[in-house]
């Protein structure tokens, strides 16, 4: 067959390659499901930032006498420490993350319920332990990263189950213990490279006007 100026046979045109059904390196392109964080500690999602803030709070405590005590004696009061400690992840407090996760996915209460952990009103507390998931405050496996915002651990505490490995610290599988129907799935998981997190408490306790180490007394 003459072939016309300007134009090839067919059976001169390149080949397109195709990859046959199954490619693995198709297949690799394809979304991949998420990973169990702590099946994989060292996969290769996101590094978050932490930091701890101390909150100190001093109370002077009220006067109190007994119905029909008259007159009222000045006298001084002692005054109470309180201090507090909250999570701060990436530069936002993890009280402000939790709000904002809560009340956008419409649940009720919501919205200001969290406050700092008080080490001081815990028994045989010791910080660096409690954030690495060995507290003496844990629930089965899960450790209360906040609490009520009236300060009581045990009111309604924020819940997450804490992996160590050694480059890595996962916070995941977050809880409200007290409405086990909510889905915490969407919230997190936090990672943290175990130097910058191990830095962190550490800062948070040469920080502290006040032992962060260890209680030997119960609280008060």
């Amino acid at each position: 067959m003459p072939v016309m100026p300007g134009k090839r046979p067919v059976s001169d045109r390149p080949m397109t390659a195709r990859s046959p059904i199954g490619d693995t390196r198709r297949d690799t392109a394809l979304p991949q499901p998420r990973a169990d964080p702590s099946a994989n500690p060292d996969s290769t999602m996101a590094i978050n930032n932490i930091r701890f803030d101390m909150q100190v709070w001093v109370n002077r405590t009220r006067p109190w006498l007994p119905p029909g005590a008259l007159p009222f004696v000045p006298r001084p009061l002692p005054i109470v420490r309180s201090d507090t400690v909250v999570p701060r992840v990436d530069g936002v407090p993890l009280t402000d993350l939790i709000d904002r996760f809560e009340l956008a996915a419409g649940m009720q209460p919501a919205g200001g319920a969290y406050g700092g952990l008080r080490p001081g009103s815990a028994w045989n507390f010791r910080i660096d332990d409690h954030f690495h998931g060995r507290s003496s405050m844990t629930t089965g496996t899960k450790t209360p990263v906040l609490v009520c915002q009236c300060g009581a651990w045990g009111d309604w505490p924020l819940l997450a189950e804490i992996v160590v490995s050694d480059s890595l610290v996962i916070w995941h599988r977050f809880e409200q213990p007290y409405r086990q129907e909510r889905d915490y799935d969407a919230f997190g998981p936090f990672r943290f490279d175990r130097n910058q997190y191990d830095e962190a408490l550490q800062d948070l306790i040469d920080r502290s006007p006040q032992p962060l180490r260890g209680h030997d007394a119960p609280p008060p």
